[in-house]
């Protein structure tokens, strides 16, 4: 599975999904040779039954499928989780206590305190005949995802990134920026020191540092250990087909006029 490539120290990528509520969008994005999806909870309008019912056939493909909650909450990440998802981001993490909090819910002991579901999605609907074992191997290949993108989150992204159980430091360009009081520029000197300072922590403490972003913007950090790529979301993907289709039929009612 793609997390088994992550721990061990490779790169894993995928996209964002808003939009697309069909399971075949896991097939497809595993036929194009994706590692994972994201869905996106935070900003679109997917229930927890959703995300059921595309977990499923997704990581039955091979294709590893992620969580972007709405907020940090005991019933949201372990809700994610349960429903078969490999791992989850919580938005707008920004302190160690709530990094903790995340890890605590996320992962089994003894890493963590989340409470235990004997079967489901999660356990490819098997039953555990060694708990104990059964948890340790969720715990490796379960991600608690922390999304880097306020200026309290870099302010303690030491303490953040030590927090056992926390696997992932991903950016968030777009908010990052408007946190740090530079909205629509991803590309000052204060947010490439920043990130930087990102990239060292999960350097300094073992974690895996992601980003979502343009591909262009992320070339620029894969000498600092870039490992978790997230490029796009469905809606985008969506509208730049429509808008090439729409260009594509403008031409041929350009040429039905002057006929």
């Amino acid at each position: 599975m793609p997390i088994d490539k992550l721990r061990e120290g490779r790169a894993i990528s995928g996209t964002m999904v808003r939009l697309a509520k069909t399971p075949v969008v896991g097939l497809m994005a595993r036929a194009a040779g994706m590692d994972f999806i994201m869905l996106d909870l935070e900003h679109g309008a997917y229930s927890f039954e959703t995300v059921w019912d595309l977990a499923g056939p997704s990581r039955a493909a091979g294709l590893d499928v992620f969580v972007r909650v709405p907020e940090l909450s005991r019933g949201n990440v372990s809700r994610a989780l349960d429903c078969g998802c490999a791992g989850v981001m919580v938005p707008m993490t920004e302190t160690v206590e709530q990094a903790r909090a995340f890890a605590a819910w996320a992962k089994y002991p003894p890493i963590g305190g989340s409470g235990l579901s004997s079967n489901g999605p999660h356990t490819g609907c098997r039953r555990w005949s060694d708990v104990a074992a059964g948890m340790a191997e969720a715990n490796r290949m379960t991600l608690a995802i922390a999304q880097i993108e306020t200026a309290l989150a870099i302010q303690n992204i030491d303490a953040i990134a030590a927090t056992p159980g926390i696997d992932v430091l991903l950016i968030g360009p777009n908010d990052l920026a408007l946190s740090l009081g530079n909205p629509g520029d991803i590309r000052s000197a204060e947010q490439m020191q920043a990130i930087r300072r990102v990239a060292e922590a999960a350097r300094r403490h073992g974690k895996v540092f992601g980003m979502h972003a343009a591909p262009e913007y992320m070339e620029a950090w894969i000498g600092e250990g870039l490992r978790f790529i997230m490029n796009g979301i469905d809606m985008g993907m969506l509208d730049a087909g429509f808008q090439a289709a729409q260009k594509q039929n403008q031409a041929l009612m350009n040429k039905i006029g002057t006929a």
